[in-house]
């Protein structure tokens, strides 16, 4: 027998919260998982069940609706995922720009689902050195976690975290803890970074252009209809001939003209980018 009494009006009622705050599609596979991180709340608050749990989610949306957000958004991440995404933007996409660029010498990443900021870190490595001094070169990570997002901010990950990584790269990139468990990302990398918490479903701040905009492994939890509408955004962001890369379990349909698929979920916006 459960700890805690979960209904199925109370699952109905948490999947419609969090779906029309944040776009996720909490389907009844989810429903343990549901269950085990709420259940950690209901425990801090005091509470006897998730019904007086919703209750006091509704009289107290201030001060709570953030941690039942963090508590059901999913972070699983690693250095250089994907690492054929970044052997793209090194050997094709860093060219490309470099000529077509070269007048305004301005670059704009965006990590749209940052996590705890194990993506943006590889692409401030990937970008290092790679464009003159005196440019302009920006990486935008944002994510809807206010947890994982404090996480990358601090820079510190556990040996377990970084063991990819070259030791050439932690050499160069991290400080190491005197007991060897800890390595803190150096003040260098994270200078083009910044941090910001964003609803992808509410208002965007940046106008952008953006060159590049990596949302890998985020709208496979959103239904079509989302995903639509935010690969309409995307588009309208992205700079005339931008990339948009997705993870590897995560697709585009044909109707979305405005884009070419380039294969390995990248795609390109403009009419003259090349198909697959």
């Amino acid at each position: 027998m459960k700890e805690f009494l979960f209904t199925d009006r109370d699952f109905k009622e948490i999947a419609d919260l969090v779906y029309n705050a944040c776009g996720i599609v909490l389907g009844e596979h989810k429903r343990e998982m549901v269950y085990s991180r709420l259940a950690r709340r209901i425990r801090e608050r005091n509470l006897v069940d998730f019904k007086s749990y919703l209750a006091f989610l509704k009289k107290n949306k201030d001060q709570e609706f953030d941690a039942f957000i963090n508590a059901i958004t999913t972070n699983l991440t690693s250095f250089f995922r994907e690492i054929h995404h970044f052997e793209f933007i090194k050997s094709e996409l860093i060219p490309v720009l470099l000529k077509t660029n070269k007048h305004s010498k301005r670059v704009r990443f965006w990590s749209a689902g940052c996590s705890t900021g194990e993506e943006p870190y590889s692409l401030a490595m990937t970008l290092n050195a790679a464009f003159p001094s005196d440019w302009d070169v920006k990486i935008l990570a944002t994510d809807l976690d206010s947890n994982v997002l404090a996480k990358a901010q601090s820079g510190v990950y556990t040996a377990a975290n970084v063991n990819g990584l070259s030791e050439q790269q932690l050499k160069r990139w991290f400080l190491k803890s005197k007991d060897g468990e800890a390595y803190k990302v150096k003040p260098k990398l994270q200078e083009c970074i910044a941090f910001k918490r964003l609803n992808l479903l509410q208002e965007w701040p940046m106008k952008g252009p953006f060159d590049l905009i990596l949302c890998r492994n985020v709208v496979i939890y959103f239904d079509k209809e989302t995903k639509d509408q935010l690969f309409e955004r995307y588009a309208n962001i992205l700079s005339e001939q931008g990339h948009l890369f997705l993870g590897h379990s995560e697709s585009m349909g044909k109707e979305h003209s405005q884009y070419k698929n380039l294969g390995k979920t990248m795609y390109q916006k403009g009419s003259n980018a090349r198909g697959i």
